[in-house]
């Protein structure tokens, strides 16, 4: 199926952050902490329209290499997704099936030059593999993708669609936490639209926490996930890997040796890409768990912790 056009604050750079928070030993492929499960995630935020074949393709351990068998042997089989976006609103591919099967999700990967791009292969835990469960999900300019899983999300759903407004909830078409999480993010934003994004986030992965605490006591949320409108680019990591990769200039690629980047010459180039795991043997980073972050228009990067009190 394809859908065209449809409390204390610190700043680093993304260098800074890396240094801070990760050390040369954990960044070697296939190196530091062992959380995954569920789904896999990737997104690209650059200031230029970047190619993203290689990486979810041709790479060592590209995207659809992933979802064959992730870094604990688990397969993520039930349906992928991919969406790019360079202004106006976003194009979104997804089938139901695995990213292997057929050249759908090859075909979908080659084409894109984007300046942001969101993809998304799924491991089901909440709601069956259909398309209407299928990520990303899409609201005009919005994109989001969730890799992790709300606990007994049952228990929860009554207050999230409670919090809810009404026209989102009427747009909700699948059963996944995922859509639901998203529309109810939504609903935050458009509460408060003068609010910076990842202030909206951190309020509402806080808020779904809290309530998965007080429905299923002492189970663990999985809660990454990637959230933009093609300007303002928001995440989270939460009991889910993830990592990232930042460029200060174009680059050729290790994998075909060629420039991915529709380059000006007076541009310097930047981009940051997220993963839930590493994809080549370059200078991944792994982000800090239990954080929210945030990469503005300048491609600066911003994290806040989320509340060390829930589990």
């Amino acid at each position: 199926m394809r859908q065209v056009k449809g409390e204390r604050r610190t700043r680093h750079t993304l260098s800074l952050l890396c240094f801070a928070f990760a050390t040369p030993s954990a960044t070697k492929l296939g190196q530091g902490p062992r959380v995954s499960w569920m789904c896999r995630l990737y997104g690209l935020q650059a200031n230029e329209p970047t190619r993203v074949e290689c990486s979810l393709v041709e790479a060592q351990n590209a995207l659809m290499v992933q979802s064959r068998r992730d870094r604990e042997g688990l397969v993520h089989g039930h349906g992928w997704g991919i969406a790019d976006h360079s202004g106006g609103l976003p194009s979104v591919e997804k089938q139901a099936w695995a990213s292997w099967h057929g050249e759908h999700f090859r075909k979908a990967a080659a084409r894109i030059y984007a300046t942001t791009v969101v993809a998304h292969v799924r491991r089901a835990t909440v709601g069956p593999p259909t398309i209407e469960n299928t990520h990303p999900f899409v609201h005009g300019p919005w994109l989001f993708a969730h890799n992790g899983t709300i606990p007994e999300f049952e228990k929860v759903r009554a207050k999230l669609l409670a919090a809810t407004d009404p026209l989102h909830r009427s747009e909700i078409g699948g059963s996944t936490d995922s859509e639901h999480m998203f529309r109810y993010l939504l609903t935050l934003w458009q509460s408060h639209p003068e609010r910076p994004l990842l202030q909206t986030l951190r309020a509402g992965l806080q808020q779904i926490l809290t309530w998965t605490s007080e429905t299923n006591p002492g189970k663990k949320a999985g809660l990454n996930v990637l959230w933009t409108d093609g300007h303002h680019f928001v995440g989270s990591r939460y009991n889910r890997s993830l990592w990232m990769l930042e460029r200060h200039s174009v680059f050729h690629c290790p994998m075909c040796g060629k420039s991915h980047v529709h380059h000006k010459p007076k541009t310097q180039y930047r981009s940051v890409e997220f993963a839930s795991e590493p994809i080549s043997a370059e200078d991944w980073h792994e982000i800090p768990d239990r954080s929210v972050f945030s990469v503005d228009t300048n491609l600066r990067f911003e994290i806040v912790p989320l509340d060390d009190a829930h589990p």
